[in-house]
C-alpha cells in the first residue's frame, strides 16, 4: 500500500458480500447495490465517474473484496482496504448499535472521509507472493488437521477408527509434502523472493521454513520501521498504565501466525546466535521470566530481519537505478 498523493473530495463506502456489494456515495448520499462480479464491477467503475479525487473504502472480507479492488485499480481509482476492527471501533464511537449493510457502507464512507490522510492506498499484490501466501496458509491448515487426527489416533477408544485415521494422516502428509515442493518451486521461480530468502536465511536462528512464512505472511518486512513491524507481528509490548499504577506490559494484536513462527527460531537464536545469546542471558540475570526474555529475542530477531531486508531492497534499487542510467 502507498500513501495518498492528492486529497480526495468524494468518498464511497463499499460493504462487500459474497454475492453483492452495497455502495454508499457521499456525492448526493446515493446508495445502491451491485452484483459482486467482474463484469458488473467494471461497469460500475466506468459509469460512476471514478477518478483520483475519489476514495473507495471497503473491509477485508476473506478475498471477496479482490474483484472490487481489481476493478478500481483498472479504473485508476484510489482505494483503501480497511481493518475491520478499526472500522467497528469507529462505528461504536458514534454510539451506533444497529447493523445493516447500508449502515456499514455509510460508515465506511464516513471512515474514509474522516481519516483519508492517514489511510494507505491499495496496490495490487505481487502474484508470486500471493501464491506463496496461499500455499503457506493451506499447509498450516493441513498440519493442524493432521495433528488433530494424530491426537485422536493416540486417544483411548479410537481402535475402531484406526484404519480411517491412518488413511487420513497419510493423505495429509502426502499433500503437505506436495505443498512444500510447490513453495520451493514458487521461491525458485520468483527472483525477488529468492533474493529475500537468501538475505533472511543468512541470519543465525532463521531457517527456511520461518523465512517462507515471513515472506508470505509479512510482506511489509523490510519496508516499515522497527516499531511498526514489531507491532504488525504482535510483538510490541503495549503500556498498561493508569495514574500511579504501572501494570505489566503485554504483547497483543498483530498477526498470530508470524508470532508463532518466530518462537522456535528465537529459542535457537538464544542458544547459538552470539549477539542474541548474550542479550537473552542479560535479561535472565535482570530477573526477567524466561518467556519474557524469549519474546524479547523474538522481537529483536524480527528487527534484525527487517533491517537485513531493508538493506537488500535498497541495494537492489541502487543496482536498478545504475542499470537505467547506463
Amino acid at each position: 500500500m502507498t500513501q495518498p498523493a492528492t486529497a480526495p473530495t468524494r468518498f464511497i463506502g463499499a460493504d462487500v458480500g459474497k454475492a453483492e456489494i452495497v455502495i454508499h456515495d457521499t456525492r448526493g448520499n446515493a446508495r445502491h447495490t451491485i452484483p459482486n462480479k467482474p463484469k458488473d464491477l467494471a461497469a460500475f467503475a466506468a459509469k460512476a465517474d471514478l477518478d483520483a479525487t475519489c476514495l473507495v473504502v471497503c473491509e477485508a472480507t476473506g478475498g471477496y473484496e479482490d474483484t472490487l479492488l481489481a476493478a478500481l485499480l483498472a479504473a485508476e481509482c484510489p482505494a483503501h482496504r480497511a481493518d475491520a476492527r478499526k472500522v467497528k471501533a469507529f462505528i461504536r464511537s458514534y454510539g451506533t448499535l444497529a447493523k445493516t449493510d447500508a449502515l456499514d457502507a455509510k460508515a465506511l464512507a464516513a471512515y474514509g472521509q474522516e481519516r483519508h490522510a492517514s489511510l494507505p492506498r491499495w496496490q495490487a499484490p505481487d502474484p508470486a507472493r500471493e501464491n506463496l501466501q496461499t500455499l503457506v496458509l493451506t499447509r498450516a491448515d493441513f498440519v493442524a488437521t493432521r495433528t488433530a487426527y494424530r491426537n485422536r489416533l493416540a486417544a483411548p477408544g479410537s481402535t475402531l477408527v484406526h484404519a480411517q485415521l491412518e488413511t487420513l494422516i497419510t493423505a495429509l502428509s502426502e499433500q503437505i509434502e506436495a505443498l512444500d515442493e510447490a513453495m520451493a518451486r514458487t521461491l525458485s521461480e520468483a527472483a525477488a523472493l529468492k533474493r529475500a530468502r537468501k538475505a533472511l536465511t543468512s541470519i543465525k536462528g532463521i531457517g527456511n521454513t520461518t523465512t517462507i512464512i515471513l515472506l508470505a505472511l509479512l510482506p511489509e518486512l523490510g519496508r516499515l520501521d522497527r516499531r511498526q513491524i514489531t507491532s504488525l507481528a504482535g510483538l510490541a509490548p503495549h503500556p498498561n498504565q493508569s495514574g500511579a499504577t504501572e501494570r505489566y506490559r503485554r504483547t497483543k494484536g498483530g498477526r498470530p501466525e508470524v508470532k508463532q513462527a518466530l518462537f522456535l527460531p528465537a529459542q535457537t537464536a538464544a542458544r547459538f546466535n552470539p549477539v542474541l545469546k548474550e542479550a537473552y542471558q542479560r535479561l535472565l540475570k535482570a530477573g526477567k521470566p524466561p518467556i519474557v526474555a524469549i519474546v524479547a529475542i523474538m522481537r529483536r530477531l524480527l528487527v534484525i530481519a527487517n533491517a537485513r531486508l531493508r538493506d537488500a531492497y535498497a541495494e537492489e534499487a541502487k543496482i536498478a537505478l545504475a542499470a537505467v542510467a547506463n
